[in-house]
């Protein structure tokens, strides 16, 4: 199979782990030594079928009360603060690695979204939030007629 050469394709490709660099090391900050909070960045995987935009969050130990959702001008936000339970003094941990605090995630929906019916799950960590798309945005089949 030949496949036409497109160097704009490996700058993109380069642009976008540039990107993910500069990311990771401005919004995944560590907790302090002090177990301060800190601001942080859930992953997040966005994905689309026949009739939805899909936007999945890992955002685990969190409970759904410290979750909010809102669309502002097509604008998808997530916020929410995953808190530290109680804070033990025990001699024995070694390392704090899991980041608390706050957090927020916005995505720039395409107009071929419907933000009258998003829905919202939670499930074991993960949120995942279908947003269907507009019924004219929808393939369909178009007959041909013969004669």
């Amino acid at each position: 199979m030949l496949m036409r050469y497109d160097p704009f394709r490996d700058m993109l490709a380069i642009q976008e782990r540039m990107n993910r660099l500069v990311d990771d090391l401005f919004h995944r900050t560590e907790v302090e030594p002090d177990n301060a909070m800190v601001e942080w960045k859930p992953l997040a995987d966005v994905f689309e079928d026949d009739n939805h935009v899909v936007i999945s969050l890992d955002i685990p130990g969190m409970k759904k009360e410290d979750i909010t959702i809102t669309v502002e001008n097509n604008t998808l936000i997530v916020r929410g603060e995953r808190k530290l339970e109680k804070e033990e003094k025990k001699k024995n941990y070694h390392r704090l690695e899991r980041l608390y605090g706050t957090f927020s995630r916005s995505f720039n929906l395409p107009g071929t979204v419907d933000t009258s019916d998003i829905r919202a799950s939670y499930q074991n960590g993960s949120l995942e939030l279908q947003l269907p798309k507009r019924e004219e945005a929808k393939p369909r089949a178009i007959s041909v007629k013969v004669g």
